[in-house]
């Protein structure tokens, strides 16, 4: 279990923070080494799936094995107990789809970097309200990097990190790190449905290094 702080600025640092869920644990492994391999730190495992608490310790011990240095969170957390069956289970952080502060006062009690998700200012202000460092913007492709440059002066100093719909391309990348978010997250665009069912980890591999490196360069402009 990681310090909520610590998380949040290897996260900012690496700029992108990968998603996924497979119900297979092989593919759950398989994927979550090519990821560390192109130098991902921090990534979220999706609780979508019956076998998402199972798989999901089968990873953090994988990862105590393999890859001490990666913080491994848990998204799609909408209730309580799931908080607490993951928190149990010694996730890193929580991501949201939505604001619930229960989930937020779990999180908070345990010490751990609580994401939730926002569509609106009255969202992002319940959000803050619970005590979110990052809010992820979601669905970030109906949103937009308009959206955040719209609003982000309304909440100064909140961390914003859209999710859902952003591309791997240097326009939509640069749009919305010049709106002023801190990171983006990347699931399907990066891990395809493609790169799993034909095995091709090393590719994924080598996306994930372009990936970061255009993220680097619409940072660094």
């Amino acid at each position: 279990m990681s310090d909520k702080r610590e998380v949040l600025t290897a996260l900012i640092d690496q700029g992108l923070l990968p998603l996924f869920y497979r119900d297979s644990i092989e593919e759950s492994i398989s994927i979550s080494r090519a990821l560390y391999q192109a130098g991902i730190r921090v990534f979220e495992y999706t609780n979508r799936g019956s076998a998402a608490l199972e798989n999901f310790k089968y990873l953090l011990d994988v990862r105590d094995t393999e890859m001490p240095d990666l913080r491994l969170g848990i998204g799609t957390v909408r209730t309580l107990s799931d908080a607490n069956a993951f928190i149990n289970a010694g996730a890193d952080f929580i991501v949201a789809p939505v604001v619930t502060p229960s989930v937020a006062e779990a999180c908070n009690h345990a010490g751990l970097l609580w994401i939730p998700g926002c569509m609106t200012p009255t969202e992002i202000q319940l959000a803050q309200d619970n005590n979110a460092l990052l809010i992820k913007i979601f669905p970030a492709n109906i949103l937009g990097p308009a959206f955040v440059s719209s609003i982000k002066e309304l909440f100064p100093g909140q961390l914003f990190m859209p999710t859902g719909g952003v591309e791997i391309d240097m326009d939509n990348l640069t749009g919305w790190f010049n709106s002023g978010v801190c990171a983006v997250g990347m699931g399907s665009k990066l891990i395809s449905k493609e790169i799993i069912e034909n095995k091709h980890y090393d590719h994924l591999t080598k996306l994930t290094v372009q990936v970061l490196q255009l993220i680097k360069s619409c940072k660094s402009h």
